[in-house]
Formats: C-alpha cells, sequence, structure tokens
C-alpha cells in the first residue's frame, strides 16, 4: 500500500508539473489532487524537495545506472529524449527556483556512467587516482554543459550527432591528457 500511495502522489506531482511551475506546487494542491491526508503525503515525504528528488530518480533514474547497462552515449541519447518527452515539465523545473536542483541531479547521476567509461579507458596505465578523478569530473562537467546547452536551445538540434560529437570530443580529451601524462612520466 505505501508504494501505492507514493506512486498516486508522484504521478499527482508530475501531472502538476506539467501545467505548473515547481514554486507553485504545493502540499496543499498534491493532497487535495491525491485524496489523502496531510499526515498521509508527510509519511512519505519530509517536504516538497524530497518529493522532487524522488519524482527526478522515478523518471530519469534508470539513466543513473551502474554503467554496464549501455554506454555513457547511448544513456545520454535516451535521457536528452526523455528530456524532450517531457519538455515542459524539465523547463517548469528548470525555469524555477529547482535549477540548481535538477543541475545537481544530472551532476550526480552521470557518476557511475562516466566513472565506468573513464576507468575503461585508464585500465592498463600507471595513472594516480587524484589524475583519473580529475579527468572524470572534467568528462562530467562536459556533460552538464552539453545538456545545459540543449536547455537553452529549447531542445531542438539532433541528439544523435550532438552527443556523438560530445563523445568524439571527450575521447580526444582523454587520449591526449593521457598521453601527455605518460609523456611527462617517461621524462622523470
Amino acid at each position: 500500500m505505501a508504494n501505492y500511495t507514493r506512486d498516486v502522489i508522484r504521478s499527482a506531482f508530475g501531472e502538476m508539473l506539467d501545467r505548473t511551475p515547481f514554486e507553485k506546487i504545493t502540499v496543499s494542491a498534491l493532497i487535495k489532487a491525491c485524496h489523502i491526508g496531510r499526515n498521509t503525503f508527510y509519511y512519505h515525504y519530509q517536504d516538497i524537495y524530497e518529493l522532487l528528488d524522488d519524482w527526478l530518480q522515478a523518471v530519469f533514474g534508470r539513466f543513473a545506472a551502474d554503467g554496464k547497462e549501455a554506454a555513457w552515449e547511448e544513456q545520454m541519447k535516451a535521457f536528452l529524449r526523455t528530456c524532450k518527452a517531457n519538455k515542459r515539465k524539465v523547463y517548469h523545473l528548470y525555469n524555477s527556483i529547482s535549477r540548481g536542483r535538477i543541475e545537481q541531479y544530472v551532476f550526480t547521476s552521470t557518476g557511475n556512467p562516466i566513472t565506468a567509461y573513464i576507468r575503461h579507458l585508464v585500465e592498463g596505465r600507471e595513472l594516480p587516482p587524484r589524475r583519473v578523478d580529475g579527468i572524470i569530473d572534467i568528462c562530467r562537467y562536459a556533460l552538464i554543459g552539453h545538456f545545459l546547452h540543449y536547455l537553452w536551445t529549447g531542445m531542438d538540434g539532433d541528439i544523435d550527432s550532438s552527443v556523438d560529437e560530445l563523445s568524439v570530443l571527450l575521447n580526444d580529451i582523454v587520449e591526449r591528457t593521457l598521453l601527455q601524462y605518460e609523456e611527462e612520466d617517461h621524462e622523470r
């Protein structure tokens, strides 16, 4: 029953988000739409922001998988397509006070796929963990930048070609960084 109630609340939240900017959604309106009591809402969620996090996880969580199911490029393409399919909801979130929360969500959710990708590329090379972490962070910053540009341009453009171009650039950056480190290491 608890999962059913959470699903009802998330669903009502998603419907409201399609019509209303995030900062205009209230717990009172949600409990009215769900036909539940205030205590029931607070049994499941501490506040509206915890609901937002849960909703983001339910809608976009599959893209933060362990990185083994699909290459990061395929996950990014699927993520951007899901954003486009939920365009009004995404913009209602992004153009509200929750902008930082959605940016942080995208940044943290790219951790596993990018980490798996970079670890695969550096496999067998002796690189200090700090350098590997730096490469991972740079790639994650590039992904969040790509996502923000996608939003700023109205979610227009060819998703496949833009992600493929980003992939080529990231591969070049990683390979050049690895070569530079190996050359520096060889000179020492």
